[in-house]
This record gives structure tokens, sequence and C-alpha cells, in this order.
């Protein structure tokens, strides 16, 4: 799944973002966080994990219109079920209307000539009265029932598409990207979406009949009371109209902060021990107190602007009232309507404000599902992993010959990274490659896997282009050891099949006996079953290193890449497992960057990176021989051992 690394699958190493202690890059400061932007720094984090906190998604000019036209299209398998709503609303509305018109011919009945009350028509009018509000309650409770099942079903799809989406998008995306905001996305801002339909479309719809057939009564019982009445329109339409225009803003000013907060609380939270090492538990409160206010002030403008709307409404509505009982007296004085008329006028008119008032309501609410939806859709919009070239082949069966030939590269095209990379690793070979941190190591990794693609020269695999293999196949052909391992939650089995699913129980315990890894899985009570917390909290540094190898012994790939694979194994464990990489290796192109260079003394390849380009490259000890650049980076490690021993 995309924002979580894969270390050692035959697969995808999904990526997310990059982390500081990564062999091959500087901290990215300048990383673009603008859609289909590509990262912004010179070095790239390469495929280990962490991620940076950015500055969130630029806030594009709000297309309102546009948004609800592209959410309605998520409607396509529910509009026949809205039309039964669209049913039960018109049933229910028209019920609702037919209220006003039975009390007023009630007050009529209590009023008649004479004074005398006529008991029989008032008495078939209250049961006629009370039968139409229980028929209005079981239609709206119906509305009610369908439309939430409605709705869910919508945001599921919506979810969905955003998830899909997320796995398609390129390694990229997410490296300039803050985990946190990227799942505010599909947190938050889609239940702003599902509160807003659920809330929202039944009362839009009921709210624009009962406004229409409120206006046809009220005129059909006196046009000048009805001219009365909408006195107060104009001034509610410029009202709503000025407050909304300040709210939508703000709305959706609230979720990208609320991205921001989300994106803060998960990175402090992945690093908490980090924080606490280096004594930052304050800077970290600090910092998120200051977000946390941002979010607080522009959330404290939304909803006081918003709050504004009803009590005014209700000061206009009031006044409305005002003018339909002055005119309304006057008009019963010169006895050209009834008092029944009047009751009933009253009442349709203020079924005629009310969903006028609601309208507006609805509106507000709008602004903020609106605004999650148009965040959602940015990321549905955002330029997807290349697609597979016409024609592009299956990679099966790969003996792992690979060459570089005159590779270029740079994460911006002002700032390059690789210069004209050319060597040609044979069948069954061990290419070391070793250099300063930000050399280029993990960026040759990245695009040998093909997380970005060459801006010069070519990759071959077998003699074929890289990008003329479909990418799905070309991935399931390496093995990669992170020095950061990430497990998903499961047990311990499952997290070892994640390298090849498909395997049998017999063959994972036969990897875990190959990686060592079976010693400390069957002292744990349930050995195999043992559920592992989130990332293997429950698990030591150096364990979760070894089910990494394990997975990757599991998957049985062509091309084996060992990023610091022994960098967090105690030494006696490293001296158990190398035995076992060595068997992992044997018949495998092996890739191995590392640091500790006793490690790779026996690798058929030693290139030295510096600077993006090959500065030295050969077998050990003729690079030793020859006094360069390994040598001294040989000598002045190995200095430090000897003084640290004396």
């Amino acid at each position: 799944m995309s924002g979580s690394k894969e270390n050692s699958v035959r697969g995808p190493v999904n990526s997310s973002a990059g982390h500081p202690g990564s062999s091959d890059h500087p901290e990215n400061p300048g990383a673009s966080n603008t859609p289909g932007s590509p990262p912004g720094s010179a070095g790239r984090p390469g495929l280990g994990h962490g991620g940076m906190r950015g500055k969130g998604p630029v806030v594009k000019p709000k297309n309102f219109k546009a948004a609800l036209l592209r959410l309605w299209a998520y409607f396509g398998q529910e509009r026949k079920l809205l039309t039964l709503i669209m049913l039960f609303i018109l049933a229910g509305s028209g019920l609702t209307l037919v209220g006003p018109y039975l009390i007023g011919s009630a007050v009529d009945a209590m009023s008649g000539s004479g004074g005398k009350v006529d008991f029989d028509l008032l008495e078939i009018l209250v049961i006629v009265l009370a039968a139409a509000y229980a028929a209005d309650a079981v239609l709206t409770f119906l509305q009610g029932w369908l439309m939430a099942g409605v709705s869910q079903r919508i945001v599921m799809r919506l979810r969905g598409a955003l998830f899909d989406k997320l796995q398609k998008l390129p390694v990229s995306y997410f490296d300039t990207r803050p985990h946190g905001e990227v799942m505010s996305r599909l947190s938050n801002d889609i239940d702003n979406v599902s509160s807003t339909i659920s809330q929202s479309t039944t009362q839009l719809m009921s709210g624009v009949i009962t406004i229409i057939g409120s206006l046809v009564m009220m005129l059909v019982l006196s046009p000048v009371l009805t001219l009365a009445s909408l006195i107060t329109v104009p001034i509610l339409y410029v009202l709503t109209r000025t407050i909304t225009k300040k709210t939508s803003v703000l709305f959706r000013q609230q979720q990208v902060e609320l991205g921001k907060l989300n994106g803060h609380i998960e990175e402090t939270i992945s690093g908490l021990q980090v924080v606490k090492a280096f004594n930052h538990e304050e800077k970290a409160i600090a910092e998120f107190e200051e977000v946390n206010e941002k979010l607080r002030e522009v959330g404290l403008k939304a909803q006081i602007r918003s709050g504004f709307l009803m009590p005014l409404l209700n000061v206009i509505n009031n006044i409305g009232f005002v003018a339909v009982a002055l005119v309304g007296g006057l008009l019963a004085v010169r006895g050209e309507i009834g008092v029944g008329v009047i009751a009933s006028f009253l009442s349709y008119s203020r079924q005629f404000v009310r969903p006028l008032n609601d309208l507006a309501n609805i509106f507000n609410i709008l602004q903020s599902g609106v605004a999650g939806a148009e965040r959602v859709f940015e990321v549905l919009d955002e330029r997807e992993e290349q697609a597979d070239q016409a024609g592009a082949v299956e990679l099966n069966n790969s003996k792992g010959h690979v060459v570089f030939e005159n590779v270029s590269f740079g994460y911006r095209p002002d700032v390059p990274i690789l210069r004209n990379i050319s060597f040609d690793s044979a069948p069954g070979s061990s290419t070391a490659l070793v250099g300063p941190t930000g050399a280029g190591k993990t960026t040759i990794v990245n695009l040998l896997t093909r997380f970005y693609d060459v801006t010069g020269g070519r990759i071959l695999i077998d003699g074929r282009d890289i990008r003329e293999y479909t990418r799905d196949s070309l991935r399931r052909t390496f093995g990669i050891v992170l020095q950061d391992t990430y497990l998903f939650s499961g047990t311990i089995k499952e997290n070892i099949k994640y390298g090849r699913p498909g395997a049998s129980d017999a063959e994972v315990e036969a990897a875990a006996a190959m990686a060592n890894a079976d010693v400390f899985i069957n002292r744990l009570p349930a050995k195999y079953e043992t559920m592992l917390a989130e990332n293997g909290g429950n698990l030591s540094q150096g364990q979760r290193q070894l089910l990494a190898i394990t997975r990757a012994i599991l998957a049985k790939p062509s091309i084996l890449i060992l990023d610091e694979a022994t960098s967090s194994i105690d030494t006696r464990t490293e001296l158990h497992i190398q035995d076992a990489l060595l068997k992992l290796m044997d018949g495998r192109t092996s890739f191995v960057i590392a640091h500790r260079l006793n490690t790779i003394r026996d690798a058929d390849t030693i290139m030295v990176i510096d600077k993006g380009q090959i500065v030295e490259k050969g077998a050990h000890e003729p690079l030793i021989q020859e006094q360069g650049t390994y040598y001294r980076m040989f000598y002045n490690q190995f200095k430090n051992v000897d003084m640290a021993a004396e």
C-alpha cells in the first residue's frame, strides 16, 4: 500500500517520504507542494521510511459549481433511489402544505356564523390534520433512512477511489507531502463530504418544494399578504450572500489547517522516540500549539461568521411576521379576508421563510463539504505513475543482467544527481555501492526499480530497456531489504508471506530458519501466529530486521537489493545472518549499499560513488592497492575501530 514501505518483497517498495537518516540525500527544505511537481531538493529520500512536514497543499481558486457537479457524478448508481426519495419528499411536502389550510379551516369552523362552533367539521379537520402530520413523520423517517444509505455508499465509493488513486501515484508525490496531510484528505475531508450529503440533500430538495408550494398557496389565499411577506426576501438574499461569501474561504482554510495539524501529529507520534531522545518534547508541544492555534483562529472566525446568519435571519423573519400581521389585521377589519385565512397565511408564511433560512444554513454546510470534496478531487487529479508504454512485455525468469549506459538523473532539472553512470553487472554477481552521504547510491537503486525514470541514458535488464517491461513484472524481479524495516499489523507469518503470499507454512519456516529468525520466533508464546503491533513495535529493531530478511528470502527474487540490511543487527547476530545472506545472494545479481565496509569485502565489484559519478570501481584488494578513495575510506574506518579497541 502506498504510504508504507515494503522492505523485502518481490514487488514495489512503496516509499512515502524520506527521512533524515537516508544515506543518499540532504534534507529537502525546498520540496514543492504543488500537485504534480517534482521534489524540490537536490537530493531525494531514497527507499527509507519517514516523512517531512511540508507547508500543505496550494490553495487553488474555489470553484463551487464545478466541485458540486463532479460530486454529483458519484450519485450515478443511486439516482433511482434518489427518485424514490424525491417522491417521498413530494408527498411529505404536500402533506405539510395541507396542514396550514386545515388549520385555517378549523379556525373558521370555531368562529362560524352566530358564534357557533361546527363541531362535526372541526372533528373531521382535526382527524385529517393528525393523519397528515403522522404520515409526514413516517415519510420523513423513510427519507432519512434511505438517504443515510445513499450517502454512505457514495462516500464509500469516493473513499475507495481516493485510496485506489494513492496506490497509483508516483513515489515523488509522497516524497513532497507529509503523511498526516494525505491521511487528512482520506479521513476528515471524506467525513465532511459524508456529513454534507446526508444532512443537506433531502433538506435542499424538501426546502425547494416547500418554498414553491407555500408561495403558490399564499398567492391563492391573498396576493396582498403575499407581497407583504416577500418584503424580507431581498434582505435575506443579500445577507446570506454576504456572509457565505466570507465563510466559504474560511471553511476551506480550516480544512487546510486541519491537514497541517494532522501532519504534525502523525510525524511527532511516528518519531516519538527521536523526540524524547533529543529532549524535544517542549519544542514539539510548542510547534503543535502554534499549528493548533492557527486552526483555532480560522475555525473560530468561520464559526462566528457563519453563526451570525441564523440570528440575523430570525430577526428579519420576525419583521416579516409583523408586516403580515399588520396588513392582515387591516384586511380583516375591512372584511376582505377571514381570521382563518390570516391563521393559514401565517403558517404558510413561516413555511415559506423557514426553508429560506434552512437553505442559507445548508449553503453554509455545503461550503465545508465542498471544501473537503475539492481537496479530495485535487488528489484524484494528480498525475499518476507513468503508464507502461505500448507493447510493454513481462519480465519473467530474469537472469539478472543489469547494465547502466550513461545514466543521468536529477530530482530537479537544474540540479543533477547522477552524471553519466555506466556499469555492467553480470548475472549472479554482487555489486557494492559505497560513498559519502548524498553521493547518489540510493538514487541508483530508485532508478533501477523505476521509482523514478532516468533523464538521460538507459538502464537494461537482460538486454532490454527497463521501460520496455511492465512495471509490475519489473518490480516482482527485485527483493529489497532496507535499513528502515516496515512491518504491517498482523501476525509474523502474514508479514513474512508479504514477500510471496502463496508460500506454504513450511516454506515460511524454512526461510525463517535460513535467516536465523526462527530462534526468536519460536521463543514467542504464539510463535508464527504472534500478532505484531504497528510497524512491529513489540519487537526489537534487530528482530524486525530479521523478519525483513526472512521476507526477502521467501520472495526468491532474481535481483537483490540490500540497503544497510544488517545495520540494525548486533555483531553476533550479524555473523549468523551473513551466511544466510550469502546463500540468498548465491546465483542472484545483488546490489549492496553499505557504510560498514567490512560487510562488502567479498563483493565482486565495489563502486565508489561521489558527487553522482563513479570515481573508482573494482574488487576489494585491487582498490586497496590503488590507495585511492576507497583505500582512504577503508583505512579511516578501521583506524577508528583499532583506536577504539586500544
